[in-house]
């Protein structure tokens, strides 16, 4: 029970501390005076004595007195350990940027400089500077041999062949050409045979529809003679054959006979002959007339015939490669041609499913095509078969390099270490002798080699990189943007990050996480000069490869230019996209650069491009996925939260809208003055409208104690109050209360600052004056101004002193258009000219001016009256003039539209 007071009441006192501590340090007197050690002294004194005392109240005397005794010694040691941390507190509070600053070259010169840790004194090459033995007997691996060895098994491992797709592909397209080639011809020709086998043999039609003109009519002319023999005596047979085989020699394209031709005689070719026959027995065995119906048919063969050859020699003429001959395609059979072509596509089928090498000899080829022939072609397409599969099949097997790498590593990987045996006491090295791959490795088994850090190359790393963040601080000092302490660190976590990936061999380095959240966060010039620093101190400080680097760089420099130019996650997320297009086309263009792309590891730098553009494009995920944390933990307003922040379905915003709408709408109408005059002065637009949403929140604690949430109802400070020094109270609350509600909702602190920094010191002047008037009545009141003016800041930036003047000058541009108020009437509206308003407003800004209340905000003089002049614009764009429509008497007829 004891126990559990005494931690509550050590809770309390905590408690207690800590307000007491944050007091302090809002007031400026914690670790910014001399003083302040003495405060923290007395804070520490009075928690330690509020606790002895408990103690003494809960133990006995003699108790007590033990624990005294043993308190005073720890108490003391207490004391002196709070006096050093306050003193080193003070000193590192008042060096804070100079600690950065050293923070940040230690630290990079130590992640840059990772492989300078640890170094060896000997190095291979060169001389030892003392004769070493080995200490004790033992078997040591030979690297060198047994890499020789596993290279040797390595590269005598077989090539593993794989199909080449597209070849297949290629060859069965050109295949089926040459096949409709053949179609298209026999087409042409017309089906065969082209009449009953039975009566015309196969071999005569063949010859029928081949032979030459000439054969022809003396076939016919054969064919009719004999007809007419058989009415003639015997005794005039010969001669009358004789006589008829004149005109045999007759030119194709002439019918009759020439007298001067001599005879050919046809008797003895063996086709002419059984052709005549055939066609006489035709003749014995059915009519004249079915004969002159063959004949007819015959000649329609042959003329077909001579178009199909024709067109085979046209096909020849355009393509001298051409596989057909007429003897070969033409006298085969239709159904002997469908077999044909299905046999031709088994075979294709099986030869390139069996796979043809690079190389193959071509009698190998022929011999294997051969084989396939006999089982599926007829013997009579063999040789037109074999010409066509001869004139397509070409090697469709390519080597498979991961495959062979892969077996060619599982080889290597199973020949056995070379171990050496080193006895002891045996020389590994001798003084001023060369160190050899093999001695360093000795060496290394037995402890022997020297080990240290390389300073020298250290400190000029650290130079190096010193130069460059000198480079940085000179860049900070000329941009617009004012980096905090805590902005500094993270710009250094985030650098850090891409050599840190490097060092833990990582080839997929953050540079596009750190352009584009630099860039972000900071803008442009910041993050480019980061980019920019730290690609020449990688690239001369570590060993990786070029193409890496700069692919890595490129993505970096893209992210850093645009990412501060995009308003929503989403055109964060196509910019990754583009990042990650970058990453991979710079590296792939640096490999061709190089050379190493035209070679048998393409299709390997096509992987590792892939790769970098899939490395780009996850980073700048991991980077808009930590966003919005870094930007919670670190304190940042970035143009995309800003743009969430002023969405009016934010709760704060919601409410303000509800319990305080006329507050709402004059906020509305600050923003839109005040976003007007900070885009004409080029100030952060997003930032400014954010700030003026959020800078009268606090209104939402008293919202009757503000005339525009009155809705024309009775002033309660008129009617309840009446009193002007408690009415400036509620006033000035609205500050306080509206920090209060920001801290609460987690609001940036770019966006708090509005809040108390618009009104600045400035003097409730109406309670003012009242309070005056009030002590002209009564001498014993005395007004003192603190009480009437805010507490402040004043305007620490030129965002929150625009919407200062904003603020002042919005009510005022309002009242120019009412005039008086009677009871019961509707307000009338005034006539003001541009020139009136513009002269009211230069002398509110001039007020401010000359009340201090601007000094520290950067905007100049000069600029007040141009500010001035941007809020009339808008306020014309407002309160533009209207038409006057006519007025009608009641009852009165509606004026026609």
């Amino acid at each position: 029970m004891k126990m559990q007071q005494f931690l509550q009441f050590l809770n309390q006192q905590l408690t207690q501390w800590r307000r007491q501590y944050t007091t302090l340090r809002r007031k400026g007197k914690l670790m910014r005076s001399p003083k302040s050690k003495t405060h923290r002294r007395e804070l520490l004194r009075t928690m330690l004595k509020n606790i002895l005392l408990f103690l003494s109240k809960t133990n006995h005397k003699s108790e007590r007195r033990k624990q005294e005794r043993a308190l005073k010694p720890k108490a003391k040691s207490v004391k002196t350990q709070s006096s050093i941390c306050a003193v080193g507190l003070d000193w590192a509070y008042q060096q804070r940027y100079s600690v950065i600053l050293a923070i940040a070259i230690v630290s990079l010169t130590g992640v840059i400089g990772n492989k300078l840790y640890n170094q060896t004194q000997l190095q291979v090459g060169n001389p030892a500077p003392q004769t070493i033995t080995a200490p004790y007997t033992a078997s040591i691996e030979n690297q060198k041999k047994t890499e020789a060895k596993r290279k040797a098994v390595s590269k005598s491992s077989l090539q593993v062949l794989m199909l080449d797709a597209r070849m297949n592909e290629e060859i069965n397209k050109n295949l089926q050409q040459l096949l409709d080639d053949g179609n298209e011809i026999r087409a042409v020709a017309g089906a065969f045979p082209f009449f009953d086998s039975v009566v015309l043999s196969i071999s005569t039609q063949r010859y029928l529809r081949s032979c030459s003109e000439s054969e022809w009519q003396a076939l016919l002319l054969t064919v009719k003679n004999s007809k007419n023999q058989q009415k003639k005596p015997k005794g005039q047979t010969t001669a009358s054959s004789n006589q008829q085989r004149q005109p045999r020699t007759t030119p194709k394209s002439d019918s009759q006979s020439l007298k001067n031709t001599e005879p050919v005689d046809f008797s003895q070719n063996t086709d002419f002959t059984q052709a005549v026959a055939e066609l006489e027995s035709y003749r014995l065995t059915t009519s004249e007339k079915n004969l002159s119906l063959l004949i007819a048919l015959i000649s329609q063969a042959r003329q077909r015939y001579t178009q199909a050859t024709a067109k085979l020699l046209q096909l020849e003429t355009v393509n001298p490669e051409a596989v057909y001959e007429e003897s070969l395609l033409l006298d085969l059979l239709d159904v002997e041609w469908e077999k044909t072509q299905r046999g031709i596509h088994q075979i294709t089928e099986r030869i390139l499913a069996q796979g043809i090498p690079q190389g193959l000899p071509k009698n190998i080829l022929q011999d294997a095509v051969s084989l396939q022939l006999q089982t599926f072609v007829p013997e009579d397409a063999e040789t037109l078969a074999k010409n066509v599969l001869l004139a397509v099949l070409k090697p469709n097997l390519q080597n498979d390099e991961e495959q062979t790498r892969e077996n060619a590593q599982k080889a290597a990987a199973g020949v056995p270490p070379v171990m050496e045996k080193v006895r002891s006491g045996e020389v590994i090295v001798k003084k001023g002798a060369p160190i050899t791959a093999w001695n360093f490795e000795v060496l290394e088994h037995y402890h022997l080699i020297r080990r240290e850090i390389k300073w020298q190359e250290l400190l000029k790393l650290g130079g190096v990189i010193a130069i460059a963040i000198s480079i940085f601080v000179w860049v900070e000092r000329h941009i617009d943007y004012e980096l905090r302490q805590r902005d500094r660190l993270l710009v250094l976590l985030l650098t850090l990050s891409v050599p840190g990936a490097i060092a833990i061999g990582l080839p997929y380095t953050t540079w596009s996480a750190l352009g584009l959240l630099l860039g972000s966060f900071y803008g442009s010039t910041l993050a480019l000069t980061v980019v920019g620093l730290l690609l020449p101190i990688l690239g001369i400080s570590l060993e990786m490869s070029k193409a890496a680097l700069l692919a890595g760089f490129g993505g970096g420099l893209l992210g850093s230019y645009i990412a501060q130019r995009l308003r929503s996650r989403e055109e964060l997320a196509l910019l990754g996209v583009a990042i990650a297009l970058t990453q991979g086309g710079i590296y792939l263009v640096v490999k061709i650069l190089i050379g190493q792309v035209f070679g048998s590891t393409w299709y390997i730098v096509l992987q590792e491009a892939g790769l970098f553009a899939l490395s780009g494009l996850g980073w700048s995920i991991v980077a808009l996925g930590l966003s919005p944390y870094l930007e919670k933990v670190f304190d940042l307003v970035t143009p995309i939260r800003l743009a969430e922040l002023a969405n009016p379905n934010r709760p704060l915003l919601k409410r303000l809208a509800t319990e305080t709408p006329g507050t709402f709408q004059h906020t509305l109408l600050v923003a839109t003055l005040a976003e007007a005059a900070a885009k004409e002065l080029g100030c952060n637009v997003e930032l400014v409208r954010a700030g003026t949403l959020y800078h009268d929140i606090g209104k939402m604690h008293d919202p009757l104690g503000f005339i525009e949430n009155q809705m024309g109802g009775a002033n309660k400070h008129d009617t309840e109050i009446k009193d002007p020094w408690k009415s400036a109270e509620i006033i000035k609350k609205h500050v306080t209360e509206g920090l209060v509600m920001a801290r609460k909702h987690l609001l940036p602190t770019a966006i708090q600052a509005f809040i108390p920094e618009h009104q600045g010191t400035m003097l409730i002047a109406y309670f003012h004056h009242q309070a005056q008037q009030m002590a002209q009545e009564d001498p014993s009141l005395i007004i003192d101004d603190a009480d009437f003016r805010y507490d402040g800041p004043i305007p620490q930036s030129r965002e929150t002193g625009i919407v200062m003047l904003a603020d002042s000058c919005e009510a005022a541009l309002r009242s120019l258009q009412v005039s008086a108020k009677s009871p019961g009437k509707k307000p009338l509206l005034k006539d003001v000219s541009t020139e009136q308003a513009l002269t009211m407003l230069n002398n509110i800004l001039r007020a401010k001016w000359q009340d201090n209340q601007l000094v520290d905000s950067g905007l100049t003089r000069e600029e007040m009256s141009q500010i001035a002049e941007i809020f009339v614009e808008v306020w014309q764009q407002f309160h533009h003039k209207r038409i006057a429509y006519p007025k009608f008497k009641a009852g009165g007829a509606a004026l026609n539209s």
